[in-house]
């Protein structure tokens, strides 16, 4: 193939025509031109750049890709789905694609995805012819005999050349080499082909020369202009005095294209006036005829009868040119040549072509997925019919569901799309019908099937048949029984619909539900973990969660389980009163009770439930002489006769108590009875009031050991109390905090704290903060000097100390004695230190009136600086409720600073005095 000039390669859009087919859909007709035998893979169009104002409209433009719906396998175009690029799939060859049709294009459809926002596109491609043929001959050689006798204008139809290109580059005119005696001139038929016919221009004369040889050459109009030839060789025979001649030079013949083969076209009739062989006439098609003729029409070479040999097409070729020619078996005989033209006539052959274009290439099936909206497209239909005019006109139907509506897009374009919200869980798949039909006489119609299948999505949650349930099992299973199995139907596909079963946190009696059951995730059996116990748990609540497997969210549904555990009898029935011992009771009976006393009654119980736990009582024992009855219902034992007239002062009777279960379930109490002496003549009524006003032994037990509870929480709440007053008063006394509290006391009079009842003792080491009753000049200073007490230090630690000694002079033993000296050595002082401190020996208080007082003899002048008076509190140090001998006391303080001062020998003030 020769390749087209660069020059010439362009791309052409040649009309942009917008048509609306649904509510949010929009279809545009997109025109393009190209010239055949381009490159493989060159760009035609950018559906992207020649839509933008389309999808500009889109929710999200740039997510948008592209599809085309073409037939075949390997198609000559092919779309880019991300930009929507067209380009080249493969050779196109528009004399193979369209052979001699003016018009060739490719057409197909391009929607959008996604199809929420679809959008459609018509896409025509016209093919461009190029000049890649050459006009050609079909014989190299063509052979013509004319007589000599023939006149000048004679004319001999040559042979056509076939040129498959169209337009310009088609055949466009022939030529002959140059000679003297003959000339051609250019025809052209009914369905436009050209030929040539020879001409001839001057007397022929077979002895001045017997053939030619000339050269026909057939050339288009393209660029390049192509060409092809053919040799004519032409011998001049004898001339013959008569030729056959037709009754017209050309006929017209109108055949319906559903003629059937052997249809009897036309009678030729040549007639010839000689006799003989001169005169027998031959009937042909000329040579130069094209093969398609000869293979549609034949003719009888005797009669002249022109029949149909092929059926003809009007969609294929709608008219025939042939040349038939007649000559007789004479010597040097003239043929006569004569036109028929063959018309053909459309008639309604064609039945509408349906193609239907799905989303899923190479199937007949749709697929959708349920819950897609109204509008959703489901394929493209495209209908054709060959015929033409009624003929061709299509009228398209869609049958099946009205969930389906069928949508036309332009020109025989439809789309389907859907009508409905459809639910695969209803219906999973729809049989559609489209029909074509023409509006030719008769009509003729096309019927087509095709399944659209509803994809499932996870759209239904597993759903239990009840919200809840209730179940019952026996006490005393065995670990791992299988209890009850429930069970939840999703009615989605895969793993849409797969149900995995767990039970949900819970507590029972403060241990976790999943200790109690358990449950199989695949199939919902619920099993028991363990023993069940109805006299602990009488009822076990849970819930069970169904959950699918779906995507891209799991959908849960609940149901609660209710278990209730029946009683068996497994309890025997247990005494509670009168009290045994070793299942004996010893039981007195007044020596005066009459028959009817109330002897006791026998109080049981019996875990279980039910008939499981009501009890009878019966005496079983002892009781031969029946002085005893026993009412089984309330069990209380009563005297049949009176004690006076029996011998017997003891009895032993034995009691069952059993229960009303299946088994029944028993206990055995032996109850001794004796008699004892009465001073006093009971009555039986009189002494059945005894008894009954009697205090049970346990329910005096119940109710000592209430009183002791409370008893004891009254003493707990008391010392509390105590201990926090105690802990409020501080060992060191604070003005404000003493005439705080002193005023706050509730059973102490207000008093008013005066600067005078506060005395400030000087010691060696400063101010010794000692409580005083005394009061004080205004101008006592509460400190020292630092000079007075480097001079005074050695005689005031020796006073201090000394008197520390007398204050415990009286609380030591007679035989103890210590005189303390600056010789006195540190281990005595550090043992009377520590008896002082472990407070073996106390000051004796004394009472007086309302106020203590601590009596000491002083061996100091001035011991009234070290009185312990209390200080208007009424109470002295050693009384007070807040006196605690594990604290620092002012003595303690004192003693401390005393030996501090005392065992300094370098004349150093102390560091706490500075």
């Amino acid at each position: 193939m020769h390749q087209m000039n660069p020059k010439m390669h362009f791309r052409f859009v040649f009309a942009l025509l917008t048509v609306s087919f649904s509510h949010e859909a929009l279809g545009k007709n997109l025109k393009y031109r190209i010239y055949e035998e381009q490159r493989v893979g060159s760009v035609i169009a950018r559906l992207s750049e020649d839509v933008a104002d389309v999808l500009l409209k889109l929710p999200n433009p740039s997510s948008v890709r592209f599809r085309a719906m073409q037939r075949g396998n390997s198609p000559l175009l092919v779309v880019n789905e991300d930009n929507g690029e067209i380009s080249i799939g493969a050779t196109i060859d528009r004399e193979q694609l369209c052979q001699k049709n003016l018009n060739c294009s490719i057409e197909f459809d391009v929607i959008t995805l996604p199809t929420e926002h679809l959008q459609l596109f018509h896409i025509e491609v016209e093919v461009l012819d190029i000049n890649d043929n050459s006009p050609q001959f079909s014989r190299s050689l063509i052979p013509i005999e004319i007589s000599e006798s023939a006149a000048v204008g004679t004319r001999i139809p040559l042979d056509s050349a076939f040129d498959p290109d169209v337009g310009e580059n088609s055949l466009h005119t022939y030529s002959l080499s140059a000679n003297d005696f003959f000339n051609i001139e250019v025809r052209t038929r009914t369905d436009g082909a050209k030929y040539a016919e020879l001409i001839v221009v001057r007397e022929l004369d077979r002895e001045l020369k017997s053939s030619y040889e000339l050269q026909l050459t057939a050339s288009d109009m393209g660029v390049p202009q192509r060409s092809g030839s053919s040799i004519l060789k032409i011998s001049i025979s004898d001339s013959n005095d008569n030729s056959p001649a037709f009754e017209q030079q050309s006929y017209i013949i109108q055949l319906l294209e559903n003629s059937p083969v052997g249809t009897l076209l036309l009678d030729l009739n040549a007639t010839d006036p000689d006799e003989g062989a001169n005169g027998k006439i031959v009937y042909s098609f000329s040579s130069h005829v094209s093969p398609k003729i000869i293979e549609t029409f034949k003719i009888d070479s005797e009669r002249g009868h022109l029949t149909l040999f092929k059926q003809v097409d009007y969609e294929i070729t709608k008219s025939y040119e042939i040349d038939v020619q007649a000559q007789d078996l004479g010597p040097n005989s003239i043929p006569a040549h004569c036109k028929i033209i063959i018309k053909v006539v459309d008639v309604n052959d064609n039945k509408p072509e349906i193609n239907i274009n799905l989303m899923s290439p190479g199937k007949e099936v749709s697929y959708i997925f349920e819950g897609d909206p109204i509008d959703t497209f489901v394929a493209l239909v495209r209908v054709q019919d060959k015929d033409s005019g009624l003929n061709g006109e299509i009228v398209c139907k869609l049958h099946g569901h009205g969930h389906f509506k069928l949508q036309k897009t332009y020109e025989n374009n439809y789309l389907i799309l859907t009508n409905a919200t459809l639910d695969r869980e209803k219906r999973s798949e729809y049989g559609l019908t489209v029909i074509a039909e023409d509006k030719g006489t008769p009509s003729l119609s096309t019927v087509k099937h095709f399944t659209v299948q509803i994809n499932d999505i996870n759209d239904n949650p597993p759903q239990f048949q009840r919200s809840r349930y209730e179940f019952v099992i026996s006490e005393n299973n065995s670990p791992g029984a299988y209890i009850t199995t429930v069970t939840a139907t999703d009615p989605d596909l895969g793993e849409n619909g797969q149900v995995t079963y767990t039970i949900l946190e819970g507590f029972i009696l403060g241990s976790s539900i999943t200790t109690y059951v358990t449950i199989d995730p695949s199939n919902g059996a619920i099993y028991a973990l363990r023993i069940f116990d109805h006299e602990e748990v009488t009822q076990i609540t849970f819930v069970v969660e169904a959950r699918d497997g779906g995507s891209p969210k799991q959908l849960v549904s609940n149901t609660t389980v209710v278990l209730t555990i029946i009683d068996e009898n497994d309890n025997v029935p247990v005494v509670i009163g009168p009290a045994l011992r070793n299942n004996t009771a010893e039981i007195s009976i007044p020596k005066g009770a009459e028959s009817g006393f109330h002897v006791t009654r026998i109080r049981a119980i019996d875990r279980d439930s039910g008939v499981n736990a009501e009890l009878s009582c019966f005496i079983i024992g002892g009781n031969e002489e029946n002085i005893f009855i026993i009412d089984s219902r309330t069990c209380d034992i009563h005297t049949n006769v009176s004690m006076e007239s029996v011998p017997s002062t003891e009895w032993e009777l034995s009691v069952i108590i059993q229960d009303k279960g299946n088994p029944q379930l028993h206990t055995k109490v032996l109850l001794k009875c004796s008699i004892f002496e009465y001073a006093e003549s009971v009555t039986s009524t009189a002494m059945t009031s005894v008894s009954q006003a009697s205090w049970d032994f346990s329910m005096m037990i119940i109710i000592s050991l209430g009183a002791i509870c409370a008893l004891l929480l009254v003493i707990m709440v008391l010392f509390a109390t105590r201990c926090n007053r105690e802990k409020k008063d501080t060992r060191s006394y604070n003005c404000r905090v003493a005439e705080s509290t002193y005023q706050h006391h509730p059973k102490r009079p207000s008093r008013q704290i005066h600067k005078g009842d506060i005395t400030l003792v000087p010691t060696i080491n400063g101010t010794l903060p000692i409580r005083s009753h005394h009061r004080s000049s205004p101008s006592s200073s509460p400190t020292l000097e630092r000079g007075q007490m480097s001079s005074r230090q050695s005689h005031n630690s020796h006073q201090s100390l000394n008197s520390l000694v007398t204050i415990s002079s009286n609380h030591v033993p007679e035989n103890f004695s210590l005189e303390l000296t600056h010789a006195t050595p540190a281990v005595e002082v550090s043992q009377l230190l520590s008896m002082l401190h472990q407070g073996q020996y106390q000051p004796r208080p004394s009472f007086r009136g309302n106020k203590y007082s601590r009596s000491y003899r002083y061996a100091l002048q001035d011991m009234d600086k070290f009185s312990l008076k209390d200080s208007g509190r009424g109470d002295s140090e050693a009384g007070d409720s807040d006196y605690d001998l594990g604290r620092d006391s002012p003595i303690d303080r004192l003693l401390g600073e005393g030996f501090s001062d005392l065992f300094l020998t370098d004349g150093r003030i102390p560091a706490g005095c500075k």
